[in-house]
């Protein structure tokens, strides 16, 4: 039986994987100074970013929640991996061969690795059902959408034939199990065994944001099959619908990119909108638009300000109506300003596309409100504004929804947008919309009274920078273990010990330079994360912001030599107090003594030393 992976091995995979390229897959990152990146954390929910990352040290660590560590880490941690399957990940990704103790092989793989190969074989067995003969009718739905070969291809799309048992055959014959088909979603229990899940469809993977496939969307193509229009992969441990997004794996950087997403209603949508040129499209997969999908994509947007652009686009009938309602009800959870874009004559982004070409794809984002005035619009609609009760009646179902915006600025725009529509003067007006907030701030009242406070036991000791005192003396430790553990492979060997040497006035800072001065090796690869890691509790969180922190500096040369000064200005400072320790003993002892001798002696060393460290100072 294989053992485990070799040590060596795990240290190769993790120094040739840039940490900043698998996080960045998830989150937003932008620069943070030199050699750090941040975005908004993927382990809680959070308006500004707090979440840093350093790739050159391989480590990330969040500010707000205090999760910190490295590749393998964040692999096991967001995809509920086992140390195994995430160092065997990583490893495929980069084409390297693992060896295994007592020299054994690959061992082989189970649990979500499976299921993930399992999903992945479906999906390239579908798509070449798609050229085959009985397919004929999955073709000829996707040509009648506008979707050619080339389209198929490049979203994926497949086929699944009519017949009981040609996936589950097929990936049989690839080793998998019945208890994994069922599992992973793709075959279904029935009185005589299991069976394909997907039959007589058109199928198209859905893919998490790093292009893992997770799960299938399918349509039925023919008259016979008693099953919903859509038929969508069931809860697995891979796919969550609440958290999937279709066509995010696509969108992901143009997303990131531009600060907008467009938010449409299917998978055909979805693809009308990328070939027309709108790549920030995304829907999803037989849900709701909800909370969750918001944490996905905010983390994916960036999205820690009102720059942003999040775009949905409905259906003008009763349903999607009551979709742009649900919306509005989560708006708020964006920092990025909303809309809603609807196609003339009712036309959905693809029927739009085929009738009327790209461009008018295109014309449809242009033509986008914002998700206020539409909601408004939507509140007031049924109300008789001819008449005295029905302007009453309308004020008072809108006026809410003005004082619920989060920007005050907007408010006043939106009381004249409201008065205009009901022919209302705006004294009255802002006055409706005043007492809607304060009704709904006594509502929201006893709520927040009720909010239970943690128990003692329940809340995790955790000393962080924020701390540490505003002093002079606690911002040179600060300065000086940060540019240890980001810089420390470029610093003179001997000056960074001497520095690491000396005791830290601060318990706190002193246990992170401890574990520091203890790590060998400092131009190993992964050093300074396997320092903060050794940081005894409850400082290490404290060691990993030190790691993570922005270090004041232009370039890396320029923090190079900062962080050598710093060290120098421990130095300086612990032969100072050295100096003014030996000026206080020496009026205690005789001139003629052997030790006065001794104390003029190193005194005058002192005094070379000071010199020597002070004109290397920058």
């Amino acid at each position: 039986m294989a053992g485990r992976i070799a040590q060596a091995d795990v240290e190769e995979v993790k120094a040739r994987t840039n940490i900043g390229d698998i996080i960045g897959e998830r989150v937003a990152l932008k620069s943070a100074g030199v050699g750090s990146l941040k975005g908004l954390c993927p382990f809680h929910d959070e308006r500004s970013p707090s979440f840093h990352v350093r790739p050159q040290v391989g480590f990330y660590h969040c500010f707000g929640c205090g999760e910190s560590g490295d590749v393998y880490s964040f692999l096991r941690k967001m995809d509920h991996l086992s140390f195994t399957e995430a160092v065997e990940r990583l490893a495929g990704r980069i084409g390297f061969t693992l060896h295994y103790e007592d020299g054994g092989a690959a061992p082989e793989t189970t649990g979500r690795t499976r299921l993930y190969a399992a999903n992945s074989a479906a999906a390239e067995y579908f798509r070449a059902q798609l050229a085959t003969p009985e397919a004929d009718a999955g073709r000829r739905f996707l040509g009648e959408r506008g979707f050619d070969a080339g389209a198929a291809a490049h979203f994926g799309v497949g086929y699944a034939p009519k017949g009981w048992n040609g996936l589950r055959d097929a990936l049989r014959a690839q080793g998998f199990s019945d208890e994994e088909l069922a599992t992973a979603g793709l075959v279904s229990q029935g009185q005589r065994g299991v069976y394909d899940r997907f039959r007589g469809r058109v199928v198209w993977p859905i893919r998490d944001v790093t292009g893992q496939v997770i799960g299938f969307g399918a349509r039925k193509l023919y008259d016979d099959d008693q099953g919903p229009k859509y038929l969508n992969t069931p809860e697995t441990p891979l796919y969550k619908k609440t958290q999937v997004l279709y066509g995010l794996d696509l969108a992901k950087r143009d997303i990131s990119r531009s600060h907008r997403v467009v938010v449409v209603e299917g998978y055909t949508d979805v693809m009308a909108c990328h070939l027309a040129g709108i790549t920030t499209a995304i829907a999803t997969c037989g849900t709701a638009f909800g909370t969750e999908h918001i944490t996905v994509l905010r983390r994916v947007m960036g999205d820690d300000s009102a720059a942003g652009e999040v775009v949905f686009t409905f259906d003008p009938d009763a349903a999607g109506q009551k979709a742009a309602l649900r919306a509005f009800g989560e708006e708020k959870r964006f920092a990025a300003q909303t809309y809603v874009a609807v196609a003339p004559e009712g036309l959905d982004p693809c029927d739009l596309r085929l009738q009327r070409g790209d461009g008018a794809v295109r014309a449809l984002m242009e033509t986008k409100v914002p998700m206020f005035e539409f909601v408004i619009d939507q509140r007031i609609a049924g109300f008789d504004l001819a008449s005295v009760e029905g302007r009453a009646g309308a004020l008072r179902s809108a006026a809410p929804i003005i004082a619920d915006i989060r920007d005050p600025a907007l408010r006043p725009g939106y009381a004249r947008v409201l008065a205009r529509r009901l022919g209302l003067d705006l004294p009255e007006v802002t006055s409706a919309i005043q007492r809607a907030g304060r009704a709904a701030t006594r509502s929201g009242e006893p709520e927040r009274r009720a909010a239970p406070e943690p128990a003692p036991e329940q809340v995790a000791v955790r000393v962080t920078l924020a701390d540490l005192p505003r002093t002079a003396d606690a911002a040179l430790e600060r300065g000086m273990l940060m540019g240890a553990l980001q810089f420390g492979h470029r610093i003179d060997a001997a000056l960074l010990s001497r520095a690491l040497a000396l005791p830290l006035r601060y318990p706190a800072l002193d246990a992170v330079r401890q574990s520091v001065a203890a790590a060998a090796d400092r131009d190993r690869a992964g050093w300074a994360v396997d320092a903060v890691n050794a940081v005894r509790e409850p400082y290490r969180s404290l060691g990993a912001e030190l790691l993570t922190a922005d270090f004041p500096a232009l370039t890396d040369d320029e923090a190079v030599a900062s962080a050598a000064d710093l060290a120098r200005r421990i130095l300086l400072r612990a032969l100072e107090r050295e100096k003014t320790e030996l000026l206080g003993s020496i009026q205690r002892l005789a001139a003629d003594s052997p030790e006065g001798r001794d104390v003029r002696v190193r005194l005058r060393a002192i005094d070379a030393e000071r010199q020597s460290v002070a004109d290397a100072l920058d």
